[in-house]
């Protein structure tokens, strides 16, 4: 069992940066963790909004495979409480044969090719983040979600 989370774009905030890797290296005591940044388009400022998540698209459909239960975060998904989102991703791991793989789009959000060809579509809340901070916020999560899964004292009740 494999997670990945992919998104597109680097976090270029160092704090939030700094952040996000101290939740990766505690997720990876967890499980098998890849994070997969996929670069910034170059030309972004000279598309419009479509154009933008049209080819940003093209760089997530090889993640896109039918191998790995595919996951995006998008404002209309499903939102869940923190121990609901455990016992989801509990649930999803031991499923036979299926890797997890977490996808989260540039500041523009999602293709509708990418939505479509997702699994699952999963908020974090009904509130807008920047995109660089809903990774550190799914990070956590994501990180509670196992520690709640072990009944570890992360997660209070």
């Amino acid at each position: 069992m494999k997670i990945r989370f992919v998104t597109v774009g680097k976090t270029v905030e160092k704090y939030l940066a700094d952040a996000c890797s101290e939740y990766e290296k505690r997720i990876k005591k967890y499980v098998q963790f890849e994070v997969v940044t996929l670069r910034d388009l170059k030309n972004a400022g000279a598309l419009g909004f479509d154009q933008v998540k049209e080819q940003e698209s093209k760089l997530l459909e090889p993640y896109m495979t039918p191998g790995s239960f595919k996951i995006v975060l998008d404002e209309h998904g499903e939102e869940y409480t923190s121990v609901k989102f455990a016992e989801y991703v509990q649930r999803k791991m031991v499923s036979p044969g299926k890797d997890i793989t977490f996808i989260i789009g540039g500041p523009y959000g999602l293709h509708k090719k990418i939505l479509d060809t997702a699994d699952h579509s999963l908020s974090l809340s009904k509130m807008t983040f920047s995109h660089q901070m809903v990774r550190l916020i799914f990070l956590e999560q994501l990180y509670r979600a196992f520690t709640i899964m072990r009944g570890e004292p992360y997660h209070h009740e």
